[in-house]
């Protein structure tokens, strides 16, 4: 789907907000998307750029459900379908993205914001970025660029992922940068499947898309994104890469990185870019929601009945985990710990509830662990291993950091006091209130 079209349909339905006098893409543009978070907001009038931006389209479970016509807690098993039924997406002669084919690269002539007076230069925050290798075919990935010139970037690439793998095996790789996707592109690039397995065959399971060839690399790319950015990325030639907000909305640290000679760029003729706060709700859920099918996976695997997953916008969406079970026997909540820190070895933290817990409700959560919590029965703490390196209190370096698992979840048979909640009359209201 071409995410203009997305984006008008959430102007008639009174969704979108725009913003229509002149706004600058330093500074301003994050301002204000951090103002409405998590509101989608259009802006149609650059002081620096002829073309518009949009941002925070994407900020909850809610959201995105809404995109595929499902509710929140359909998304595990859409998503988990789309993984093990990925099917190739149509090949298309001619696409929206490469409408226009500029003559010349100068990165300045695009929206690259300055989300944080922090940042080392402007960012790309939301481009999937298509890569190959000979052996292993496509790869899609989230890689935030920073502008270092006309047609230089600085690419940040996190170690033991699959682009990291081509370019220590190659030295270089070949990338397209696709700015402005919808739900079916995003969430299949945040997906966590092994090396080899084309991402944009997930997107199509998810919602039929089509892909089309790359202008001046060997890649195939989705269609109806807005822009797409051409060129080759560089393991040996290095630049300073930050500051920039992480995940986990602290500072990450300056490091020397690949850097990203951009060739050629391509748009649509009425091309949207594509914003996404750093550290924001749309960046936690696009991170923490796709590996969500992999934590229900493998607490399933231990035999435990698993009813849904959440990893917590709270916990940066990355570091904390919540599961939601059917308990049967005594140690399905240990069980369920196991599985969870199997499915997200980021994990730092897991909370496991009971079936009559809404585990997006922070209130019924702290209630449950109130109520039905007990330190020295139900805390599972593990030897200390490596996490994430998001993780500001890790030890640097290694990662190493200490996980812990809480059993939330009632005793199968009550000894004392009931483990449920009291349920108040339920009334039509509608009988006794006048309009």
């Amino acid at each position: 789907m071409i995410l203009e079209d997305y984006i008008k349909k959430l102007a008639t339905q009174g969704i979108l907000k725009t913003v229509r006098k002149p706004i600058s893409k330093d500074l301003e543009i994050a301002g204000v998307l951090k103002a409405l978070e998590p509101t989608p907001v259009l802006f149609q009038s650059l002081k620096e750029s002829a073309y518009r931006v949009v941002g925070n389209l994407f900020c909850t479970k809610t959201q995105i459900a809404d995109y595929f016509g499902i509710r929140p807690d359909q998304m595990i098993p859409t998503l988990a379908s789309a993984i093990e039924h990925r099917s190739p997406p149509e090949k298309a002669k001619t696409a929206p993205c490469q409408e226009v084919v500029e003559s010349t690269v100068d990165l300045n002539q695009l929206p690259i914001l300055m989300h944080n007076v922090i940042d080392g230069g402007p960012y790309i925050s939301s481009a999937v970025v298509v890569s190959a290798d000979p052996q292993y075919g496509q790869n899609l990935d989230f890689h935030r660029a920073m502008q270092i010139g006309k047609n230089h970037m600085v690419v940040r690439v996190v170690s033991g992922r699959d682009f990291h793998k081509f370019l220590e095996k190659n030295g270089e790789v070949d990338v397209a940068f696709c700015i402005g996707n919808t739900p079916e592109v995003l969430v299949a690039a945040a997906t966590s499947v092994e090396t080899g397995v084309d991402e944009l065959h997930i997107a199509n399971a998810l919602k039929p898309i089509k892909v089309t060839k790359a202008k001046s690399v060997d890649l195939m790319i989705p269609a109806d994104c807005e822009f797409v950015l051409e060129g080759r990325v560089f393991q040996k030639e290095r630049h300073s890469e930050g500051p920039f907000i992480d995940l986990t909305e602290t500072v990450d640290v300056v490091r020397q990185e690949p850097v990203f000679e951009v060739k050629k760029i391509t748009h649509r003729k009425t091309a949207i870019w594509q914003a996404l706060l750093p550290g924001r709700l749309e960046h936690k859920i696009l991170m923490g929601m796709p590996r969500e099918p992999t934590v229900y996976k493998k607490v399933k695997e231990r035999g435990v009945e698993v009813l849904d997953t959440s990893i917590t916008p709270g916990g940066a969406s990355w570091l904390h985990v919540a599961v939601k079970i059917r308990k049967k026997s005594p140690d399905d909540g240990l069980k369920a710990i196991e599985g969870a820190f199997a499915g997200h070895t980021s994990a730092k933290h897991v909370w496991v509830y009971d079936e009559d817990i809404d585990i997006y409700n922070e209130q019924e959560r702290e209630w449950a662990m109130a109520t039905r919590f007990q330190g020295d029965k139900s805390l599972h703490v593990k030897a200390r291993e490596p996490g994430s390196s998001l993780d500001p209190s890790a030890e640097p370096g290694t990662k190493m950091t200490t996980k812990i698992g809480f059993d939330c979840t009632k005793a199968l048979e009550t000894k004392g006091k009931g483990f449920e909640k009291a349920e108040f009359p339920k009334v039509d209201l509608k009988r006794f209130l006048e309009d």
